[in-house]
């Protein structure tokens, strides 16, 4: 199927670790042009040099997401750069406590990744939204996760702020709707990673008194394929979403996750 994304301008949060640089060259390899936005400086330049070296264009915009007013000078920067901004694709987030009931998790780790991966969305879709409404055309793709559509013991903080950006995704694709703006969420499970590897994993072992291999596997077995997702996995629904081949999807939560979170 041909996506038609070339040329298309893309803003990427998170665009560097885990699945956002499978993300970001997924985009580049379609030919975009990209704005890759984060605070992390030196794990997002590496990736800028792969999108060139893919033949794409690539800026980096330095920038704070827990900040309204740094998402509304990377909104501008794009602008001054490209001229326009076709497609916003909300990567960055954190996985905030794991393995702390709700009543063990402290208000500070609660509103910490609350800030990060629902303000943050909120501050860079109102950073684009009167770019998209006046030229009558926008994707936004906003990475959430299936604990945010079933819930998961252990990570009550996480699972809030992941139900909380289904509700500003739906919310923002019925508002935007009549100026011809889709606005989706993909929902990915676990993702093969660094912080699956480095974090969720060693937490299920220790927790279970089992090897990190076993806890992977089990991690796995919950899945209807038996595997889990990687980042190509999750880039290739974000193409899509942002694409005009998914031109009358919008308010969706698109799972990601081998079949978990909806089966």
């Amino acid at each position: 199927m041909e996506l038609g994304l070339k040329s298309r301008v893309v803003m990427i949060t998170g665009p560097a670790k885990g699945m956002g640089e499978a993300v970001t060259l997924a985009f580049a390899a379609e030919g975009c042009r990209l704005a890759l936005v984060g605070r992390d400086l030196d794990a997002i330049e590496p990736v800028a040099a792969k999108v060139r070296a893919l033949g794409a264009e690539a800026i980096v915009i330095p920038c704070d997401i827990t900040d309204g007013a740094h998402c509304a000078g990377a909104a501008e920067r794009t602008l001054a750069a490209f001229g326009r901004i076709d497609v916003l694709v909300n990567v960055a987030g954190g996985s905030g406590p794991v393995g702390k009931t709700g009543w063990e998790t402290t208000r500070e780790e609660f509103d910490e990744i609350v800030e990060l991966n629902m303000a943050g969305c909120f501050n860079t879709m109102s950073a684009v939204m009167p770019t998209f409404i006046d030229q009558r055309y926008g994707k936004v793709v906003n990475v959430g996760g299936t604990f945010g559509m079933r819930g998961r013991a252990g990570r009550m903080a996480y699972s809030a702020s992941k139900w909380g950006l289904r509700g500003i995704t739906k919310s923002f694709a019925l508002e935007a709707g009549p100026y011809n703006v889709n606005v989706n969420c993909v929902a990915p499970g676990m993702v093969e990673g660094p912080r699956f590897r480095g974090k969720v994993v060693p937490e299920m072992a220790r927790r279970l008194g089992i090897t990190e291999e076993e806890a992977a596997e089990r991690h796995a077995a919950d899945y209807a394929l038996r595997r889990v997702s990687t980042g190509e996995d999750v880039a290739k629904a974000c193409l899509f979403l942002a694409s005009d081949a998914a031109r009358q999807i919008t308010g969706v939560d698109l799972p990601v996750d081998g079949g978990w979170a909806s089966l």
